[in-house]
């Protein structure tokens, strides 16, 4: 049901009308050209960006390769713990930011903080680790009295593209293990979402990052992201969206690292001795937490017909308690998706699924960027929300006969990021371990259930098989020296 004494959105201004800049080094751009961000909710001007121009990707580049002296690893920590701290007191600030320039709902924006709070701790921990390795050369005939070590030394620069589904919580995934790494990066952010990301840069200036290491910009594509992905000084691209555009980065950027985190159409996967109300809320979870926004959000619910019918009729009663409608209220459970067209992307793929023969359980009306929570039975397993990604509140319910249709229909996408089983069988839990084609099979959890440090990322066209995570990004973002010394 609707959470608002409003079928629609309303007048309601969700945050004042706010000025930015892109940053270079930590310098405000000066511009004519600025972007209008607005609240998809309401459409009210949530505030303006000042955009970049290509001069200004060569200032930036020439700035994170020359202006800064390196840090400690002590240095970086504090940088990391500080901007921590800053967070923790700002939380409600960035979080109204967040609804306002997303239209996801505060509950979702204030667990967003925190996570991203989670994300610069983990990374001021790894910041102070040793690390590398000691191999003894005298373990063969053909050796020696000798000892190899390795070392990580920080890339010279990183290109970092963030989508708009996570305003806050994806960029930090990106700064806070360049910083602990100690790797200079020019931040792109998304232009739906751009204000979050670049108040989040103010605040590491103010934690004491020397301004050269980041720079923050924001303008057209080819005057700014697609001379950052093609510039020879970047040493790698870090991008997380959508599929199209992680290939076409993958068709321009030249030689150089790519780590690309694309898109999901997550699986869960519910057997016939499965706890019903544990599978009935973990689908719920899944498919319509941050408004279905989630690269890892459940996308396909894929059920034992040996319980179909019981789930279904469980699953119809837990979805019907979501409540959607005005982002700011605390008891609204889902807001927006991105903007209105987004919405009625999602409408058509839930019209064309029934005109295949699916059924509409409950939900689907849309009122501007506002989608009810959507159950959709009998779907086809061709349908467009089946086997294409749908970035939205949907939950298509399909059946299947045993263990083996259920891995093939499961395995039947182009993607590959994550998956969730629902079962007590080890047996055959073991089977969808090894046998899923995904980065990731959570057992009796979300499809997306992580830590912020644990390794991330998918196959197929989900990406490139590595792995994100602060552990991993860290990885990512500094490169192996190996030397020698002639004393074993």
């Amino acid at each position: 049901m609707i959470n608002s004494d409003q079928s629609f959105p309303g007048a309601k201004n969700l945050a004042a009308d706010i000025h930015l800049c892109s940053y270079v080094a930590g310098k405000p751009v000066h511009s004519d050209q600025k972007l209008e961000v607005t609240n998809p909710y309401n459409n009210s001007i949530v505030g303006t960006v000042t955009e970049a121009g290509r001069e200004h990707v060569e200032q930036a580049v020439s700035a994170a390769l020359n202006g800064y002296e390196p840090m400690s690893r002590y240095e970086r920590f504090s940088v990391l713990e500080k901007a921590r701290q800053m967070l923790s007191d700002r939380r409600q600030e960035f979080a109204h930011l967040i609804t306002a320039e997303s239209g996801l709902c505060i509950r979702e924006s204030m667990y967003e903080t925190g996570r991203s709070s989670d994300v610069l701790h983990f990374a001021a921990i790894e910041a102070l680790h040793d690390d590398g390795e000691i191999f003894s050369c005298d373990v063969s005939p053909n050796g020696k009295a000798r000892k190899i070590f390795t070392v990580r030394e920080p890339l010279s620069l990183v290109v970092a593209i963030t989508p708009f589904n996570h305003p806050l919580n994806q960029v930090v995934h990106k700064l806070a293990p360049a910083i602990a790494a100690g790797t200079p990066v020019i931040l792109k952010p998304s232009e739906k979402t751009p204000l979050t990301a670049i108040k989040f840069a103010e605040l590491l200036y103010d934690a004491g990052l020397p301004p050269a290491m980041l720079s923050v910009l924001l303008g057209d594509t080819g005057e700014v992201a697609e001379p950052l992905v093609r510039h020879p000084k970047a040493e790698l691209v870090s991008f997380t969206g959508s599929v199209a555009i992680g290939k076409h980065i993958a068709n321009i950027a030249g030689y150089k690292k790519l780590v690309l985190e694309l898109g999901g159409n997550a699986p869960l996967i519910i057997l016939d001795d499965a706890d019903l109300d544990m599978a009935v809320q973990l689908a719920a979870e899944g498919a319509f937490r941050n408004s279905g926004q989630r690269c890892t959000a459940v996308k396909r619910i894929l059920v034992s017909e040996a319980i179909l019918d019981a789930f279904t009729e469980k699953f119809i009663a837990k979805a019907g308690e979501y409540t959607f409608g005005d982002p700011t209220d605390p008891n609204t459970r889902i807001g927006t998706v991105i903007d209105e067209p987004a919405a009625i992307y999602l409408e058509d793929v839930v019209n064309k699924a029934v005109e295949q023969g699916a059924e509409v359980l409950l939900g689907g009306k849309r009122y501007g960027a506002l989608l009810e929570p959507t159950v959709i039975s009998n779907v086809p397993r061709d349908a467009q929300m089946v086997v294409k990604e749908s970035f939205g509140p949907l939950a298509p319910i399909l059946s299947f006969k045993d263990v083996d249709d259920a891995i093939e229909l499961a395995n039947s996408t182009a993607f590959g990021l994550s998956s969730g089983i629902v079962t007590n069988n080890m047996e055959a839990a073991l089977r969808f371990i090894r046998e899923l084609k995904t980065g990731t099979v959570n057992i009796n959890e979300v499809p997306g259930y992580r830590i912020e440090k644990s390794p991330f990322g998918g196959r197929k066209d989900s990406g490139l098989g590595v792995k994100e995570g602060v552990i991993e990004a860290i990885k990512s973002f500094t490169f192996v020296k190996t030397f020698s010394l002639p004393w074993g």
